[in-house]
């Protein structure tokens, strides 16, 4: 006989042979077809009077599966299942599915139970064989096209020995009403398969095989690792049709904040290496804004381009696409905030919500967003749907820190150029509110240290010829760094203290004593488990009477890894809006570190209080009277202390009660007082103090420290036998003043 092609498409689909009715009896169901030694193919038939006697119409698909030619001569006899045969009954037909025209291909879903019924409706009965072609016409959908990947038939022995049958694999048989089918996926396909019907697809995993998690490279954030991991990736990592079932939907965004130096852009390009996604695609805020009209908008579009395409294409078998905004304050600053008749900034955030989470949202997307300033943000993309995971990137604990030291040093230890008297858990100890940036500069300036050793200067730059085996980075390096070289951003500010405390502390009476043992009170309740993690002090008294000294002592003692002075001399010229965001700042970086002390200096100063008037800067009040009462983040520890010379004056603005304790500190008033200030300076001589202690119980006291002690440095420059004289007049001139 000859082949030819099927007469029409409703025959086609239904993948059989087309037949003459004279050329086989009608009790010939299949045929055989034989083009060649070892090559036969069975063919289900189907009868048709248009198609000429001795021609046999085949489907393309049938004649590209078994090799066949329009015209080509062919060897056909009937073909007859044995109904005794156990491995002709098909238990299971694995059918593996795509589009027929690919480009043509559509995100919709295919139900693969609808699909099985729908093919034991058109095919029960039909031979199949493993490897075969077919067309398959699923309802008002598009045409697919199908391979029989793998058959399973039934052993009809054992169903009649009585015993428990067991499918067994076969190359050719016949698809019975109850036959068991089922839809694989075709490799690279866009076909969306849905429904029980669907066999285990191979699934590309979402982490890169050849990415090791100890070779990340982020150290101290273990912990916001995981819960980026739980919250954003853990539901990639499962197949789809878990997902489908769960009912849940993937994190499309996530926002790391925080200080500079902490490790958010480390962090997001780890991210990007550890997914097996689409290469990221960074992008720094200022980037997306263009001067031309709706360009800023389409920078956004032609970020998401790609993503959309193969959504389309791909449905939820969609690769995963990244991207990284660096700086996305400067692009996403809350909508109105913004002057100007542009609106540019308004209309880029409406352009990245709609993208994000619109009516058409993408489900294949990861939005990385990183920012220093997580307040700037619009609300709108802060919500569930959008940037939803929020991880706060703070400062490394001890634990951290010595990750971080050894990532840094660890190809130092691997050449053996790091000292053996370096100690990297005394360096984290040592390294208390460092930064992951600030402990990388504290190594780079230990070795360039190291390296200067090595170096001559003279008339020219000389480098010592043995330096490679001479070149060792010592214990001193990295103190001398800690000292000279590198302060941390959010540490204590160590100069600031040591400035008030230029003169040191003397404990001129018990005053002064008791203030400082109630400072240690005071510390040991801002440690305590029990409090509420706020205790605000107010030390007042007379000016000059040292409360700035006491508070700093105070500070000094309390050893908190963060202490910062906020002082009206920072702030001169400030308007008061900045003086507030000033202050407001200064709260907001203690809130990030575990222990905490801020010391306001001079409260009155700093809300621009005027005797003649009298007059006030009310916003700076409201803004000291919210901060001093507001508790800091759980388990974080604060102790802010503040001075001032006019107790009256906070009285009646209601500022006393906003204060957990308040401490006195008064001038000096007793004889004793003041010899005792005298003896610690070492400037008069035993017989000049008792000459001074002699003439006080005659005159009235009443004296800051601070003159004192300046009375003191003006009588150093008086010759010996004036020094008394001088010291009791000047002495009686500051009373007079009182």
């Amino acid at each position: 006989m000859k082949a030819d092609r099927c007469p029409s498409d409703d025959l086609s689909h239904t993948n059989c042979a087309i037949i003459n009715p004279n050329d086989f009896p009608d009790n010939v169901q299949h045929i055989e077809v034989i083009t060649g030694p070892s090559q036969h193919y069975i063919f289900s038939v189907k009868r048709y009077g248009g198609i000429p006697q001795q021609v046999v119409g085949f489907t393309m698909m049938s004649r590209k599966w078994a090799e066949l030619s329009i015209g080509q001569n062919i060897d056909v006899k009937p073909y007859f299942f044995n109904p005794s045969s156990s491995s002709e009954c098909l238990c299971t037909i694995v059918l593996e599915a795509d589009f027929i025209q690919k480009k043509f291909g559509t995100s919709e879903p295919y139900d693969t139970d609808e699909m099985a019924r729908e093919f034991l409706l058109q095919f029960s009965g039909q031979a199949f064989t493993e490897g075969q072609l077919l067309a398959f016409k699923f309802f008002d959908k598009k045409v697919l096209a199908l391979i029989v990947k793998s058959l399973e038939a039934a052993d009809l022995s054992a169903i009649k020995a009585g015993k428990e049958p067991k499918p067994k694999k076969t190359r050719m048989g016949r698809c019975l009403g109850d036959t068991i089918v089922q839809f694989d996926k075709g490799e690279s396909s866009c076909l969306n398969l849905v429904g029980k019907s669907k066999g285990k697809i191979v699934r590309q995993s979402i982490i890169n095989p050849d990415f090791n998690f100890n070779k990340m490279g982020i150290g101290g954030l273990d912990d916001e690792f995981n819960a980026i991991f739980r919250r954003a990736f853990a539901s990639r990592v499962f197949p789809p049709e878990v997902v489908e079932q769960l009912g849940c939907k993937h994190v499309k965004g996530i926002l790391l904040y925080g200080p500079p130096g902490t490790g958010k852009t480390l962090m997001a390009r780890q991210i990007g290496k550890m997914l097996n996604a689409r290469e990221p695609k960074i992008v720094n805020g200022p980037q997306i804004l263009d001067k031309y009209v709706g360009e800023s908008e389409a920078n956004i579009r032609r970020l998401f381009a790609d993503a959309e395409e193969e959504e389309k294409r791909a449905g939820p078998n969609s690769g995963l696409h990244i991207i990284i905004f660096d700086e996305i304050d400067a692009i996403c600053k809350a909508r109105g905030s913004v002057g100007g008749n542009t609106g540019v900034h308004d209309t880029v955030v409406n352009q990245l919500l709609a993208k994000i989470d619109g009516v058409e949202q993408l489900n294949n997307i990861l939005v990385i967003g990183m920012t220093n300033r997580r307040d700037m943000i619009d609300e709108a993309l802060l919500r569930p749907g959008r940037l939803e995971v929020q991880m706060e990137i703070g400062l490394p604990d001890e634990k951290g820190r010595l990750q971080i030291l050894s990532i840094h040093c660890s190809k130092m230890y691997s050449y053996k150029k790091i000292a053996p008297n370096v100690d990297l858990g005394e360096l984290s100890l040592l390294t208390k509110n460092f930064s992951g940036a600030e402990i990388e500069g504290l190594v780079r300036a230990a070795q360039s240290t190291a390296m200067n050793r090595l170096i001559k200067a003279s008339n020219k730059v000389e480098v010592d010829p043995q330096a490679l085996e001479k070149l060792l980075v010592e214990r001193e390096d990295f103190l001398h760094a800690l000292e000279n070289d590198i302060k941390p951003a959010f540490g204590a500010s160590a100069e600031a203290l040591e400035h008030c405390l230029s003169r040191g502390i003397i404990v001129w009476g018990t005053p002064v004593s008791g203030i400082l043992t109630d400072g240690e009170l005071l510390i040991k309740q801002t440690l305590s488990a029990e409090s509420t993690g706020l205790v605000s002090v107010l030390i007042e008294g007379p000016p000059n009477s040292g409360k700035t000294a006491l508070a700093a002592e105070i500070a000094k003692r309390s050893d908190f890894p963060f202490v910062k002075v906020c002082s009206p001399a920072d702030m001169v010229g400030y308007t008061e809006s900045a003086k507030c965001l000033t202050l407001r700042k200064v709260f907001d970086d203690a809130y990030r570190s575990q222990l905490s002390c801020i010391l306001v200096d001079n409260i009155e100063r700093l809300i621009e209080y005027g005797p003649i008037g009298p007059r006030y800067s009310n916003i700076m009040l409201q803004a000291l009277l919210v901060l001093l009462k507001n508790e800091p983040p759980k388990g974080k520890k604060l102790l802010v202390l503040c001075t001032s010379s006019e107790r009256q004056l906070l009285k009646d603005l209601k500022m006393v009660s906003a204060f957990t304790s308040v401490l006195h500190v008064p001038n000096l008033s007793q004889p004793d007082h003041v010899i005792s200030v005298l003896e610690q300076s070492e400037v008069f001589t035993k017989s000049e103090l008792a000459s001074i202690a002699d003439k006080l119980k005659r005159n009235k006291i009443f004296v800051g420290i601070k003159k004192v002690l300046a009375l003191i440095d003006m009588v150093k420059q008086v010759e010996d036998g004036f020094r008394v004289p001088t010291f009791l007049s000047k002495l009686e001139e500051e009373a007079d003043e009182y």
